[in-house]
């Protein structure tokens, strides 16, 4: 099943404490960003019933601040009014991070294609759009958020990569040291988890062993948008060069970042960024041929 259809999230206490009281396996399920979602918990009753509580209402917090699909979301109020005063922390926190994956990349990610995405779907004025794109002209700070003339952000690309470390490390603040969390993007507490890596012409190319480290993958023709995938070049009109680009880092929200750009960068460039960075560890690349390479 698609993963970002279906989230999951698997894990146990460590065997120590699970067997200090009564223990057990306990589920919550229900809808978590955009997709059906499933918690699975094994370890003492009353810290896994705690623990389930916690993460599904971690999971609503992000989305009321980051959904683009939510008009009362604090992302949706800074597109409709350009500014958002006193803005929550974990939004701060994590456009710092985009910013940094910005300048890594040369601009390849960039949040404020949300204009061109919307114009490219319903039909607008694509070289409006086009003007609208520049990280540099947002203005990030404790106090308040500000975005230029006719932009908008999408978190898209990064968002779900954030909420899956903060259910990570939630999980591990309570003492669960195995765990697999799959929230949109997966990382790993323990391991190793193989994981397959998947691509729409494809299907599963690859698989990757998962210990203490996150995968995330992006695949631009996962969704058609007008004559082309929905991952959108911020810098220019060109396509994506590869199909699949799967991303291995220390973090879910830097392999899920890297995993959206890269589908713009060539091989040198690629490399690059694995030298320049180490919290990645590996970067798969498909061609439209199904050509694999790793990085």
């Amino acid at each position: 099943m698609n993963r970002r259809r279906f989230l999951t999230v698997c894990a146990a206490l460590a065997m120590p404490f699970a067997a200090s009281a009564r223990s057990g396996e306990q589920q919550w399920a229900g809808r978590a960003l955009g997709a059906q979602a499933r918690i699975t918990l094994r370890g003492p009753e009353a810290v896994v019933a705690q623990t389930l509580a916690d993460c599904a209402a971690l999971i609503r917090g992000i989305e009321q601040e980051m959904s683009l699909f939510d008009p009362t979301s604090a992302l949706a109020r800074l597109n409709r009014e350009g500014v958002l005063r006193d803005p929550p922390d974990r939004l701060v926190r994590l456009l710092g991070t985009v910013g940094r994956i910005h300048r890594l990349t040369g601009g390849r990610f960039d949040p404020t294609v949300q204009p061109l995405w919307r114009a490219v779907a319903m039909g607008g004025d694509i070289d409006a759009a086009r003007r609208a794109i520049g990280w540099d002209r947002v203005r990030v700070n404790a106090g308040h958020i500000t975005l230029a003339r006719g932009q908008a952000l999408t978190l898209n690309g990064i968002a779900q990569g954030f909420a899956t470390d903060l259910v990570a490390d939630l999980l591990k603040a309570r003492g669960f040291e195995t765990a697999l969390v799959a929230v949109g993007e997966m990382r790993a507490l323990g391991g190793p988890w193989r994981v397959g890596v998947s691509d729409p012409a494809q299907g599963v190319i690859d698989t990757v062993a998962l210990s203490g480290c996150a995968v995330a993958t992006s695949s631009p023709s996962a969704l058609i948008l007008g004559d082309g995938g929905h991952i959108l070049n911020p810098l220019d009109s060109g396509r994506p060069l590869w199909t699949t680009v799967s991303v291995q880092a220390d973090t879910a929200t830097l392999a899920d970042g890297l995993s959206t750009a890269l589908v713009f960068a060539d091989v040198a460039e690629v490399r690059r960024i694995r030298a320049k960075v180490p919290a990645v560890r590996g970067v798969t690349l498909v061609d439209a041929e199904g050509n694999l390479r790793s990085v």
